[in-house]
């Protein structure tokens, strides 16, 4: 596995993209939604092997104060291989000067970002647009 890293958005496929949360699987992302919220981040960064789109993430972040990665997805069949570790090393590393790094992962991967330094935090709360579906799936609680 030789990995390709970029995070020039110009070269980027947002179909393929979008196939990729889906498979990750991080939901369904639709590809014009994907070309903003990637365009709207500080920091992205994309790793292709021969030429396949098989990671991604981003940071959205303010340039001082916080930061706050999201979105990194890695290929099912690449899951396992420390693909996953390099993506997140790689936009910690480009995060580093604000003053907080923030992180919203799925339920249950809590422990692969707890190796990079994460700790829960207790005042984090959100609103999210379909606050049922976030309270079934573990994201929200009501108490």
């Amino acid at each position: 596995m030789t990995i390709d890293w970029t995070d020039d958005r110009t070269s980027v496929d947002w179909h393929e993209l979008e196939a990729l949360y889906r498979a990750a699987p991080l939901g369904n992302k639709n590809a014009d939604d994907l070309k903003v919220v990637f365009g709207n981040s500080m920091f992205c960064c994309f790793a292709r092997d021969n030429g396949r789109l098989v990671g991604a993430g981003r940071v959205l972040a303010d340039g001082r104060d916080c930061a706050y990665l999201c979105d990194v997805a890695v290929l099912p069949s690449y899951q396992g291989t420390g693909l996953g570790k390099q993506i997140v090393d790689r936009l910690l590393a480009r995060s580093q000067g604000h003053t907080k790094i923030i992180l919203y992962a799925v339920a249950g991967r809590e422990p692969f970002y707890a190796k990079f330094g994460f700790l829960r935090m207790k005042t984090a709360m959100a609103i999210f647009r379909n606050r049922q579906s976030a309270i079934e799936k573990g994201l929200l609680s009501e108490n």
